[in-house]
């Protein structure tokens, strides 16, 4: 496999069959291969049409046979170009802690890594690197096989399977000190991984020292359940970062596609997941001198065990001071869904809140427009909405005043 050739698109953008990105054309193997890979993830990540395939609000990055698509977030129909989304994109996965580079900056991550993809297997490279050159930590297992020699407990069924006629072999199952465990397996699963898809690559020399150096397990086939079953205590610590990124590599790689040989990997992401947590994530850094607390996630009971939960929340004291939903999507004319004014009048009155926000992407300065719910008769206290917009790129570049601005437009 040579270094894969890039495609840029935007996400809610559609590919073709016979678009060409540069000197980079999408295939017909292109599109099945992504068919297949779109059917394993349960139809999520993109809408099939005939000969194209359009892209959701997942953005990321894919590679299948010989071609890299990258898909970026866009926060308006502003003609930003693809570097400065990248940028954005990463600077997003950054904040979340969904990925560790120390600056969202192209010569920074290296000069060479072009995409997403590159990203993630270097930084995991480095983290197992680290984890070598500490010292890979053994642990104690259970070992059955034969033996010349009577070592922990025979087990008799397979003594008498096996053994009947080599009376000087014992079946045994005894413990073993070594590296050769769970752990250590699981990541020279997501090292071969690396392997097959950085072959011409600048990555694949130093995957391959990597694997050299790194002592002979048996070959597994983990799944999401042998993640779940994984149990880290005080000794394995310094290996959840390397885990954490063994399991995006695993669970993400698509070997099995039967469509030729190929083989793929889609680290994409739900953009209003990332949206909601980059947010939370800023709101939390500006308020964290002020008396105030930010919280996400807080649900309350609506309907027959049936529960709602705003995005954000923010108190002051003992009280509610205002209720975010972060949207990830374009309006136009100050209009918002009456689903989500619905929304967030009922936020409102179940947090006992007097002021809602829905808070957007923007590219540009943009007015908070606050707008009181119409009172309803004889009913007490009413409350309000406000529409909120924030610049996530601010010439061209990451916002660096990201969190002071967002507590502007909110009007902190």
């Amino acid at each position: 496999m040579h270094s894969p050739r890039q495609i840029q698109v935007f996400e809610y953008d559609s590919l073709n069959i016979g678009t060409k990105k540069g000197k980079v054309e999408f295939k017909k193997k292109h599109f099945r291969a992504l068919v297949k890979l779109n059917e394993l993830h349960g139809n999520k990540y993109f809408t099939v049409g005939l000969n194209k395939i359009t892209f959701k609000h997942y953005v990321g990055v894919l590679q299948v046979h010989d071609v890299c698509i990258e898909v970026l977030p866009k926060a308006d129909r502003s003609s930003a170009d693809e570097g400065a989304w990248q940028n954005a994109l990463i600077e997003m996965l950054r904040v979340t802690r969904r990925l560790k580079v120390n600056q969202v900056d192209h010569a920074n991550v290296t000069k060479q890594s072009k995409h997403l993809l590159d990203i993630y297997f270097e930084w995991y490279l480095n983290e197992v690197q680290k984890l070598m050159h500490q010292g890979l930590i053994k642990k104690y297992y259970r070992k059955q096989g034969n033996l010349n020699t009577l070592k922990g407990k025979l087990v008799f069924a397979k003594q008498i399977s096996q053994n009947l006629i080599h009376k000087e072999r014992f079946y045994t199952e005894h413990q073993v000190y070594d590296k050769d465990h769970l752990i250590h397996q699981i990541l020279n699963q997501a090292l071969g991984i690396i392997e097959q898809f950085t072959r011409g690559g600048y990555l694949y020399g130093k995957c391959k020292s990597i694997q050299l150096d790194f002592p002979e397990v048996k070959a597994i086939q983990a799944t999401a359940a042998t993640f779940d079953k994984l149990v880290l205590g005080r000794k394995e610590q310094p290996y959840t970062t390397a885990l954490e990124i063994a399991r995006l590599i695993i669970l993400n790689f698509a070997p099995n596609v039967k469509s030729g040989s190929e083989k793929m990997i889609a680290l994409l992401f739900d953009m209003n997941n990332l949206w909601e947590e980059y947010i939370l994530v800023h709101l939390k850094k500006a308020f964290r001198d002020d008396e105030v607390q930010v919280l996400g996630q807080r649900s309350k009971t609506f309907w027959n065990g049936i529960t709602i939960r705003p995005d954000i929340v923010i108190r002051k004291g003992d009280h509610t001071a205002m209720i975010i939903d972060t949207k990830w999507k374009i309006i136009d004319q100050y209009k918002p869904s009456t689903n989500d004014l619905r929304q967030m009048y009922v936020y409102n009155e179940y947090w006992k809140s007097t002021q809602a926000i829905l808070l957007y992407p923007s590219n540009k300065e943009k007015v908070t427009a606050v707008k009181q719910f119409e009172p309803i008769k004889d009913k007490g206290e009413n409350h309000s909405c406000g529409l909120a917009w924030i610049n996530i790129l601010e010439g061209g570049r990451i916002n660096d005043n990201f969190s002071s601005d967002l507590k502007r437009v909110l009007g902190f």
